[in-house]
């Protein structure tokens, strides 16, 4: 039996029409990666394919990063938010790429 809930219950919960996806991500820097490479990719990811597209990353690493991706408002990512951002990383050369499906980000 499906439970009724009111908009403003709906929106607490971040459930139905204000569900929020998104993705996590994984890379690695080549070994030997100067820090001052590894800040000045990052910087260009945010400045590059977050910032423009609207997107959120919070993550972590040195050599080794991981983190999510979501959308900046509330919203859902797209099967084409993960393939710009699988593309970039990719193209800037870092290693053992990993990008999930998109999944709940508050319920998964």
């Amino acid at each position: 039996m499906a439970t009724q809930r009111s908009r403003r219950l709906r929106k607490k919960m971040h459930i139905d029409e204000f569900q929020e996806t998104g993705f996590s991500i994984g890379f690695a820097f080549p070994a030997g990666s100067s820090e001052e490479k590894i800040d000045s990719t990052v910087d260009a990811l945010i400045a590059e394919v977050i910032e423009p597209n609207g997107l959120a990353f919070d993550g972590s690493g040195y050599l080794q990063w991981e983190g999510l991706i979501c959308l900046q408002q509330t919203g859902k990512c797209t099967d084409e938010h993960r393939e710009i951002v699988r593309k970039w990383l990719s193209d800037n050369q870092l290693e053992n790429i990993q990008v999930t499906e998109l999944f709940d980000v508050w319920w998964d």
